[in-house]
Order: structure tokens, then sequence, then C-alpha cells
């Protein structure tokens, strides 16, 4: 059931799922207007959509005046408890940091912070590739909107930064709120939504061949209206690199948003996702090609995805501490996944002459997701105060998948995609439900200690001809001390719970879920007078019944990794003209059982021992004649990897620098120009160990964005 890549040949388990009958979530769905209807009474509780109050995200969190520190996100405990007094490490990156950075893709986006590695294999831009607390997350780790968006094989979409708010990162074992999962943790990405007031933007950016405009606006309807929308949209048509490669988008979303009164909140979530990339270009290593080199070939070179989704988010009060929030989406994703990929060239071989793989897969899915919450506030005596939250949740997707393998002649001999020889296609159809309840009790003593404990059980059901179940229950312990107003200590232990796909015949052995379990201590700093939060974290992360595969290619579960790591980050808006944003992370990745008994003690394949990161921007103030002006700078530093479990071939380390610069032309006119990788440094991020491939970051790019505001 995981998707980590496992070589340029694109060998993946495939991953199988059956359907399953929802029961309580259709119960729920069909009482919540009868609810919502229900009471009218008057609440201390509103929803108001202009600091965006979103389920499954937070309340407020973009900070203070639209400051880069949030300090609230319900994302790791549901139930809006601030970042400070939650027993988990949660960062926040919001559209304030983006903006500043120039962020365009996930990668970018998740680059300034802890425990996250991004972008691990460089030039393979099939997905939002990344890494949290060493282990492998681009699968199962995305969220959206509280919502599960996970990749099924090849089956899966890239996040548009532009039509998100924010993005919010809940580290460790998460299963007991979010079931199936790897233990590293997830990426949750919050919707734009409507607000309350009138706003706008327009932007255009150009840099080499690349070409984008956009939009942003919305507000009420009407004067003293119930009714408030939201459009976002952008186009883009530019190369991704390499020549022949492209990153053409189109994506449009807009939401409508209807709040009768305080207590009520409805929002429409619509969106078009099209998006036409490549697949992974890799160069031969150690024959002393260009890293630019282009391997592929124009006429079969596309992973090219259109996603359509429409969903909500609503919310009511009951008054007296009761609420009920509601989240659902459906979509569709078609994928279309054509390419090349090098084979080993032989000892004394000329990599233009030796033949290449191929491989196209051709993948359409159907997604329904929804989650119910009650959530029930009280105050049992001036010393205790709680927050019960009950949950049901339920997640079903049908993946079809059509994938045709075959040899390519070398780049020297190629003509055109007829020269390609294909085998007989595999086609695989297959259901996945699930189905999960859980509940979590946050009990807060004297306001200084808060205790939080949550159980989660899963009923996950898969079905491609063959039909496999599992079920696991998974819980979370966590305890916070606010020893002053600023600084707060915290301590938990989490579990997590991922299940296998359905190719379990070719097991030699009974399967069984992967398990994960994590301890966590911390501390937390949020200085009085000053926009800003510190947080520290050590963690302890093991998971056992890691799947290998023996000679025969048969599945064992021996495997067993644990990752020991700290983690620091730091975002401060130092004053009103400067910002400040610091990382830090060092893991110690170890393989502690493996089905080859000479990789026990090795690091795990692309896991880094440590990663540092820093951006700063400093504006000077405009006299009048001249507008102010920002000038931002960052650093990003990824420590050594190895590309193989045996520590064979090892990926040194690189340091990476960014730039920004912004001039305000007008009040409402901002002109910018980022740079990423500003030295054109050259540098590989993964090498794949069956083709001797490397994978290359990506060079330098230089952009330049007008945008307008009103």
């Amino acid at each position: 059931m995981t998707i980590s890549k496992t070589g340029s040949n694109g060998r993946q388990p495939l991953t199988r799922y059956r359907n399953a009958i929802l029961l309580g979530c259709t119960a729920l769905v069909a009482l919540t207007p009868t609810l919502a209807m229900a009471q009218q009474a008057e609440s201390g509780a509103s929803t108001t959509l202009e600091t965006v109050t979103v389920d499954g995200g937070t309340d407020g969190s973009a900070g203070p005046n639209g400051s880069i520190v949030a300090k609230n996100a319900t994302t790791g405990t549901k139930t809006g408890t601030p970042i400070k007094d939650t027993s988990a490490s949660v960062s926040v990156i919001t559209s304030e940091e983006i903006t500043a950075r120039g962020a365009e893709n996930l990668d970018q986006v998740l680059a300034y912070t802890s425990g996250v590695s991004s972008d691990i294999y460089g030039s393979d831009d099939r997905s939002d590739f990344f890494l949290i607390r060493g282990f492998y997350q681009s699968s199962y780790g995305k969220y959206w909107d509280g919502l599960p968006l996970r990749t099924w094989n090849f089956t899966g979409s890239r996040m548009e930064p532009y039509g998100m708010e924010r993005f919010e990162v809940l580290k460790g074992s998460t299963s007991s709120l979010f079931g199936l999962n790897g233990p590293g943790g997830l990426v949750n990405a919050i919707t734009k939504r409507p607000r309350d007031e009138a706003f706008g933007e327009v932007y255009t950016t150009l840099g080499d061949d690349h070409v984008e405009t956009g939009t942003d606006f919305g507000g009420p309807i009407g004067t003293d209206s119930d009714w408030s929308y939201r459009l976002t949209g952008k186009w883009q048509n530019a190369d991704n690199g390499p020549d022949y490669t492209q990153d053409d988008r189109f994506y449009i979303a807009p939401a409508l948003t209807w709040s009768p009164d305080d207590m009520t909140s409805f929002t429409l979530l619509t969106s078009y996702n099209k998006r036409d990339g490549n697949t992974a270009h890799g160069i031969p290593r150690g024959f002393g090609l260009d890293s630019e080199s282009y391997f592929g070939e124009e006429d079969f070179d596309s992973f090219d995805t259109v996603e359509k989704a429409i969903g909500y988010v609503f919310d009511h009060d009951f008054g007296n501490g009761l609420s009920f929030s509601q989240t659902m989406r459906y979509s569709t994703l078609d994928v279309t996944y054509e390419g090349l990929f090098n084979t080993t060239t032989a000892p004394g071989g000329d990599p233009l002459q030796t033949p290449r793989g191929a491989l196209a897969v051709y993948g359409e899915a159907e997604r329904l997701a929804i989650d119910n919450r009650f959530l029930y506030e009280a105050s049992l005596s001036d010393a205790i105060d709680t927050k019960t939250l009950l949950g049901l949740d339920y997640a079903h997707d049908k993946v079809k998948e059509t994938r045709l393998d075959g040899l390519a002649p070398s780049v020297a001999a190629y003509t055109s995609r007829g020269a390609i020889a294909f085998g007989p296609p595999g086609v695989t159809d297959t259901d996945i439900s699930i189905l999960g309840l859980y509940a979590q009790e946050e009990v807060t003593l004297s306001d200084r200690w808060i205790l939080t404990a949550g159980g989660r059980y899963d009923w996950v059901s898969q079905d491609d001809g063959t039909e496999v179940k599992d079920k696991a229950f998974t819980g979370r312990l966590g305890v916070t001390y606010k020893a002053t107003n600023e600084f707060s200590v915290y301590a938990n232990y989490s579990e997590s719970f991922q299940p296998l796909g359905t190719y379990r015949p070719t097991a030699g052995e009974t399967i069984k879920p992967q398990e994960g379990t994590q301890y966590e201590a911390g501390v937390k700093y949020a200085p009085e007078g000053m926009d800003a939060l510190f947080t520290f974290a050590y963690f302890d992360l093991t998971q056992t019944n890691v799947t290998q595969y023996d000679a025969a290619y048969l599945v064992h579960q021996i495997g067993e990794v644990n990752v020991r790591g700290i983690e620091l980050e730091g975002k401060m808006a130092v004053t009103d003209r400067m910002n400040l944003t610091l990382a830090y992370s060092y893991w110690n990745a170890e393989i502690a059982d493996d089905l080859t008994a000479a990789n026990i003690g090795n690091r795990p394949e692309n896991v880094p021992d440590q990663m540092a990161s820093a951006w700063i921007d400093y504006t000077i103030p405009g006299d009048g004649a001249f507008g102010d002006f920002t000038i931002g700078a960052g650093v990003r530093f990824v420590g050594s990897t190895y590309a193989d479990n045996a520590n064979s071939i090892k990926v040194n380390p690189f340091t990476v620098f960014d730039a920004a610069l912004t001039y305000k032309v007008t009040e409402n006119t901002v002109l910018q120009v980022t740079a990423t990788n500003i030295f054109d440094k050259e540098y590989v991020t993964h090498v794949d160990e069956f083709s001797d491939t490397a994978y290359y970051g990506d060079r330098r790019t230089v952009k330049a964005t007008l945008r307008y505001t009103w």
C-alpha cells in the first residue's frame, strides 16, 4: 500500500483495496441539516471567516496582522488548541511566508520547515516527494482541508500552493486522529476561503521560459448579506529546467459561504486543477555528462493530471459548549504518465548507445472523503476545563490503472514513440474503503496542565479481485505544562498504522500492518511583547513490520527502522520591518532489523543526517519619493545521504542560497524578483541504485512578479 520510489524502472507495489458500506457517516450526514436548524439561541462561538476560520485547519493561524507567525492550528488536535498548548510538534507556513519567498510548489513551501526534507528526488517531479522525521510521507501524508489526499501507486496529484491559505505540518505518528498513515507525520493544506470584506489581487510573473498570471478576489455579496464568495485562479506556461520539459498549469477555485448567523456557517469549495508536467530526468552517473542533458524523448514524456473537486465545510454551534463540524470532498483524477528511463550502462559502454526502459500508466481515480466531528467544551469547576471530541470519518477511493512496460532504443537510435516495444497491458481496478471512529479528551487543570488522551479504531477494506481487510486501534497520550504565559513544556506518546496492499499472495509470511510508535518531548516559547514562536522537540520514532523483498521477490516483514532526533524552529517578526525564520533538524536514523543482515545498523536510504535553513527579510521604508524596499535572503543546507540501504552509494551534502527583492511601487502595486539557487549550484539529491542514474536539484531560476491588490 506504500508508494515509495523504488528506482527509475518504476517498480512499485500495486495498491489494491475494496469497497465497504458507509454506516455511521451516512447517518450523521442525514442528521446534520436538521441539527443545524434546531438551534437559534445566542452563542458566543462565532465562525468569522474574515480571520479565515476553517475546519481541519486553524482559527486565525495566519498570525496577528497577517504575520508569518502562526499561533493556532487545529491539525494537531482538531479542536483549535493553540500551538503553544498542543502536546505535539506543529509547524505552519502562512500565505505571507509563501509570498515572501515566492514558493510555487510544495517542495519550495516546505523547504524552510524543521523536521521536513523536501524535493528528495530532485529532477524527478512526478509528485511532491518529502520526508518527515526520516520517513517517506508523500503517499499517505498529504491532506487537504483535513481530508486525505492519498496517492495509490502512480495515481496522484500535485498541490497548487496559490490556491491555499496556508500549510500545517503535524510531525510524528498521527493515526489516532487521522487514521492510516506512515509514522513521520502529515502536511495539511488549507484552501483559501471567502472573507467578510471585499478584497482582491491580480499578478503576472515572468521568467526564463516562464509566463504566469493569476487572480484572487472576493467579498460579501450585496450589503448586509449572509453570503460571501471567493474566486482564485492561475494560468502558467513554463519550462521545468532541461529542454523539452514543462510545468504548465491551469487552476480555478470558486468558493461560496453562507453564514445566516453567528452559529452556523456553510462553505462550498470547488476546484479544477490541470497540470502538464514531466517524468523523472536523470543522468547516467560517472560519465561526465552535463547535468541538464536530456535522456528522455519529447513525444513520450509526460506526467499530466486533471483533478476536479467539490466539497464543503459546515460548522454549527448548538450553544452550551456543543458544536458540530463536517468536512466533505468528492473528487476525480485522471493521470497520463509516459516516459523512458535509463538502464544500467555496461562497464566501458556508452550511455548514449544503451537501450532504455519504457513505462506508461493511465490512471483514473474517484474519491469521496467525509469527516464528522462533535466537540463539547465545559468547565467542570474553576480549575478544570475539558474539550471532548468525538469523530467519525470515511474515505472511499476507486482507482483504475492501465500499465504498459516496454523497451526503447537508445538516445542515439530513437526515432519515434512507435519504436517502443511494449508488452501486454496490465490493468488493476481497485476499491479502497476506510472507516474510522475516534475520540479525544483534553483536560486543562488550573490553566497550567493540559492532559490529552485519544484513541481511534480503523476498518480498512481493499479489493481488486483479491479482498483483504485490516483493522487496528491506535492511541495517543500527551501532557503540556504551561510554566508561564510565555513558556510551555510537553511530552507525548503516539502510534501509527499503515496497512499493506492486496499483493499479499506474493508474501513469504502472514502480512500485518506496518506500525509506528513515537516518544516525544519538547518546549515552546512565545515571548510576550514580540510576535514570535520558538520550538524545540526531541523524538524517538520506530516503525516495525517494514516490508522487504527476497531474491524470489517474496514479501517479508522483518524490517525495523528507528529515527531519533531533535528539531529547532523559530519564526519571528523581529520588528515591523524584519522577519526571521530559522530551522534545524538532526536525524539519527538506523536500520534496526533487516532481511539482509549486513544492512543492520546502516542509515536508511535518502535520509539526511541533518538539515538547517534560515530566511530573513528586511524592509527599508520609503521616504515619499520612493516606496518601501524589502530585501530577503535564505540559505538551505541538507546533509549527506545514502542512495541504498547497503550504504554503498553516498550522496554528498549541499548548500543552496535563495533571495527575494520586493519594491512597493504604489500603495497597491508591488514588484518582486525572486531567485532560487542564486549561485546556480550543481548538486545531486538522489542516485537510483538499479540504473546508477543521478538526479540533480533544480538549477538557478529567476522570476519577476508584478502584483496589484485592492
